[in-house]
């Protein structure tokens, strides 16, 4: 989509989205619509070896991540940043492919205002293999990488520290949103209500259907609903701006401090408006 905007409609990064508009002349326009949220402490991995203790060993090392502009590596640095006073001009980043040889995938997100200390591993290796080897000595990713007896995550109870972070913060991260052809919407922007209560209804299925019990191969799943219902009052997946605000302005102004944007935006410039009977 982001290469050949082969779709009417398409979920898509967030990062890219946003890169994009405050360039100006952006192809799409989005929807406040979240298809995908990961808390990312869990995907920070280091080698046991390297001495890192706590995220602010993380200074001064070389660290992995499978793309330097795809959302999670925004959100990983931003809650290094924020969060645990982490300089991160001071890292050396290695991107790669987690878990298999070459680079992670084709992007097609605009470069960067300011570029950042970035290299790949001449011989295409893994960052799995580079990491169990000591060659870099941490890895923030999208995946788990491969078990290795000196590999361990940086936060060992990662759900507790997440958890957390959600109540303090309200932040729960945002990786796609959706967007529409910015010239289909300009002839037909009927669409934009119609896709919006379509989402949302499907979303309010699948909760339903959740909590009456349909199977998932998830052996503890009633006690994860139960917390899910008292830590997210019952929808963590909530669209629309204002539910998501503290998220969205987070993933905005970190965007702009790693040099992604210009300046922050305002949150409602990011997206085009949907009847506020359907939020």
């Amino acid at each position: 989509m982001g290469a050949h905007q082969e779709f009417d409609v398409s979920e898509f990064s967030s990062s890219e989205f946003i890169s994009r508009l405050a360039r100006g002349n952006c192809p799409f326009v989005a929807l406040p619509v979240f298809p995908a949220r990961v808390f990312r402490h869990g995907y920070i991995y280091i080698n046991r070896k390297a001495g890192i203790q706590t995220p602010k060993d993380l200074e001064g090392r070389r660290v992995g991540v499978a793309l330097y502009t795809m959302t999670a590596a925004v959100w990983i640095r931003g809650h290094l940043a924020h969060q645990y006073g982490v300089d991160l001009s001071t890292i050396q980043w290695v991107e790669g492919a987690i878990n298999h040889p070459g680079r992670h995938g084709e992007p097609s997100a605009p470069p960067l205002i300011k570029p950042a200390r970035i290299e790949h591993d001449p011989n295409g290796r893994s960052l799995s293999e580079l990491l169990a080897a000591g060659e870099i000595d941490a890895l923030t990713g999208t995946q788990h990488p491969h078990p290795h007896p000196d590999v361990a995550p940086l936060f060992p109870d990662a759900r507790a520290v997440e958890r957390d972070f959600f109540l303090r913060t309200r932040i729960f991260p945002i990786m796609h949103v959706v967007v529409i052809r910015r010239e289909l919407y300009g002839r037909e922007p009927w669409v934009a209500d119609n896709l919006f209560q379509a989402f949302v209804d499907a979303k309010n299925l699948a909760l339903a259907r959740m909590h009456k019990g349909h199977p998932y191969m998830l052996p503890w799943v009633h006690e994860d609903i139960h917390e899910i219902d008292e830590v997210f009052g019952g929808d963590p997946y909530p669209y629309g701006i204002e539910a998501n605000r503290p998220t969205l302005e987070a993933l905005v102004g970190y965007m702009a401090e790693q040099h992604f944007i210009p300046r922050t935006l305002p949150i409602e410039e990011l997206f085009i408006p949907v009847d506020k009977a359907l939020r």
